[in-house]
């Protein structure tokens, strides 16, 4: 499968979150026009009115940047930044043909599908990638410096994309290694929260950079054990985003795991917020996917996260497990 992604035509973003801002900020920043989709009219209407999204305040949309609540019929690439358990939806709804660029991460419940399985069953003969890393919303919408990766196994389309949407302050790479890709994407998230559960609960540093480094060898393991690579999860689509989502304040799955780790319950802290938390889905659908895979803090995760467990249990079983090699 090889398809080019045309030199002119516009770039539409789907999802008008501030990640889909974000990402349409960025692709008006490298060149030419740019369509960007919310599912609600009103909320499509008011955005375009005002120029900036309430999601990403401060960030003011360029002119060629045209906002609507109409499904483009045409464009040089699709880049689908709609929450994971949302993407099943939209996808469904598109015509195919066009490249498909899904910016979301995580496992799908119910199928434990990821993301370019699932575009792979509803558009099997559409190209399409993965772009995935350590970005901030609100970073990338400032053009402060960034780097990422578009995972995909057609050369063509990577390098095409590349070329569509890298700036000077947005570094992208591309990687064949689109399993490798999306596992670091999804199994990041639900480190985040255990990470931020050692911080709230007041562990210490220590404890958190053991952590991230147990859950990177965790992001190997399923990687092999689901067809990928080892060596991706070194790079910007696994131990970049791992660290940033680990350590950044702004990651909404840090900070769950932080008002965890303090003994709020997580239901209260959901409610509060407006954007959605995947690692709170992803964690029970990794898990199960993983199989037989050995992933005791994803395992432990997923337990604290469905009440089967508490943090000081969790964190008890975790110390006790039988010392070994590394």
């Amino acid at each position: 499968m090889s398809s080019a992604v045309p030199e002119a035509g516009p770039i539409a973003v789907l999802g008008a979150g501030a990640w889909g801002t974000a990402l349409a900020i960025q692709a008006a920043r490298a060149g030419g026009e740019v369509i960007l989709w919310a599912r609600d009219p009103a909320r499509a209407a008011a955005i375009a009115a005002a120029r900036e999204n309430p999601r990403l305040p401060g960030a003011r949309l360029p002119e060629q940047v045209r906002v609507t609540a109409a499904l483009p019929e045409t464009a040089a690439a699709l880049l689908l930044a709609v929450p994971l358990q949302q993407l099943r939806g939209v996808a469904a709804r598109l015509s195919g043909g066009v490249p498909l660029v899904c910016c979301a991460k995580g496992v799908e419940a119910g199928t434990l599908a990821l993301p370019l399985e699932i575009l792979a069953e509803l558009h099997p003969r559409t190209p399409r990638a993965i772009l995935t890393g350590p970005n901030f919303a609100h970073e990338i919408a400032a053009g402060l410096p960034a780097a990422s990766v578009i995972a995909g196994t057609d050369p063509d389309l990577r390098e095409r994309l590349i070329a569509r949407l890298a700036t000077a302050s947005f570094r992208l790479y591309g990687n064949d290694d689109p399993v490798g890709a999306q596992i670091g994407g999804a199994a990041k998230n639900v480190i985040a929260i255990a990470a931020g559960a050692v911080m709230g609960a007041g562990l210490g540093e220590n404890a958190r950079a053991a952590l991230i480094t147990r859950g990177l060898a965790e992001l190997g393991r399923l990687a092999v054990a689901l067809g990928g690579r080892g060596e991706t999860v070194t790079g910007l689509s696994g131990l970049g985003d791992l660290l940033l989502t680990c350590t950044g304040p702004a990651s909404r799955n840090y900070s769950l795991g932080v008002a965890l780790g303090r003994g709020e319950l997580l239901a209260d802290v959901l409610a509060t917020r407006a954007a959605v938390t995947e690692g709170v889905a992803t964690a029970p659908a990794l898990v199960a996917r993983a199989g037989a895979t050995d992933l005791p803090i994803c395992r432990a995760v997923a337990a604290l996260l469905e009440g089967r467990t508490t943090l000081a249990r969790a964190i008890a079983e975790l110390l006790a497990r039988r010392l070994r090699d590394e």
